[in-house]
Order: structure tokens, then sequence, then C-alpha cells
């Protein structure tokens, strides 16, 4: 693998987990409610080794090549956003560090929301088969797709490493902090309903539009 192409890689996957969104969200809301932000972070870096999975054996560039189901993926996606962000939008008025965090049903449950948040957004599909692509080398030693899966497990540890970061400096803050860790719980679920809401709009506004014509 080139090393000039892997150390830009580095910088580039960094700067993009480093980016506020939802996974940050998801992160915060699941570790504010519960004992242990693990399950929750496992989980959304889960997603992200399933889409290196996929980009290594090349399905993934045969999803983005069909539109009709990327974009039931993207409602999907949209859909599952929406229920998600509802869910913590409920319970923003009771944030607080649950006893029952510990709970193996919990845990599970935690992980594979998480596995769902990053896992059936299109946009981290989109994101896997735009841009890590672009650092892999032919000439290289090491074959194209063990690359592929090299920088796509490289952004999984980076992802997990920002997400820890991130979960145990929200947790530290706002521990102490009822008032505070509510009013993050809520702008979690907003951010979360909002992006859900902004996937849907992008699949049915074109649909609605074209029937309008």
């Amino acid at each position: 693998m080139n090393p000039q192409l892997f150390l830009a890689f580095l910088v580039v996957a960094a700067a993009l987990a480093c980016t506020p969104g939802v996974d940050w969200a998801y992160t915060i809301a699941a570790g504010l409610r519960q004992r242990s932000f693990v399950p929750a972070v496992a989980g959304l870096c889960g997603g992200y080794v399933l889409h290196t999975v996929l980009l290594v054996a090349g399905l993934a560039a045969v999803l983005i090549g069909m539109p009709g189901v990327l974009g039931w993926i993207t409602l999907a996606g949209a859909g599952y956003l929406l229920w998600l962000g509802v869910g913590t939008l409920r319970s923003w008025r009771n944030a607080s560090f649950s006893a029952d965090g510990g709970a193996a049903g919990t845990q599970l449950r935690t992980f594979l929301q998480g596995m769902g948040t990053s896992g059936i957004n299109p946009k981290g599909l989109l994101f896997y088969i735009a841009l890590i692509p672009q650092f892999v080398s032919s000439e290289a030693a090491l074959p194209v797709p063990v690359q592929s899966g090299l920088l796509g497990l490289t952004f999984v540890a980076l992802a997990g490493l920002v997400y820890t970061a991130v979960a145990l400096l929200s947790r530290t803050l706002l521990q102490s902090r009822p008032g505070a860790a509510r009013a993050v719980t809520l702008a979690s679920g907003i951010i979360m309903v909002a992006l859900g809401a902004v996937l849907l709009g992008e699949q049915l506004l074109p649909f609605a539009a074209s029937h309008i014509q």
C-alpha cells in the first residue's frame, strides 16, 4: 500500500469521523440512557464493518449501480432514523444514566440499533464506494480488495476511537448535569429526525415531481 496515500486517507477519514452527525447523536443518546456506551459504539462500528465487507466483495458498486434498490435502502434508512429519533425524543425528559444498562438484552438491542444506524444509512455506503477507491493503488504489492479492506477497517478503528472519546467526554460533562443531559438528548433526537426527514425528502420529492408533471 502506498504510504503517502495511506497517510492522506488517515487525515480525510479522521476528519470525517470527527464531523458531528447521526453517529455522534446516537452515541451520546445511548450513552446517557445506559450505564455503558460500549454496545452503542460497537454497533456503529459493526455497521461500517458491514460496508467494508460489501466493498471488498464488490457488492457496494453493484448496489450503487442499481438506483431502484439504493432508493429502497434510502427509504428504509430514513424510516429507521425517524423511528430512532422519535424514540429518543420520547425519552428526553427522563434522560439519565440507567441502572439496567448492564442487562444482556439491553446491550444487544443497543448494539443492533447502532449497527442499523450506520449499516442501513446509504450515506455510509456512498462514502465507502466514493472515497476509499481514491486511495487504492493498482501498483501496490497488495491486491486491490485487500487494500480496500484495510482502508475500510482503518476507518472503523478511527470511528471507534472518536465515538468512544465523544461518549466519554459527554458522560463526564453531563453526568452531574441532568438538565444539560436532557437538552443533549433532545438535540440528538432532533438530529436523527431531521436527517431521516432529509433522506425521505430526497426520495419522495423527485417521485412527487415526476407525477405532477
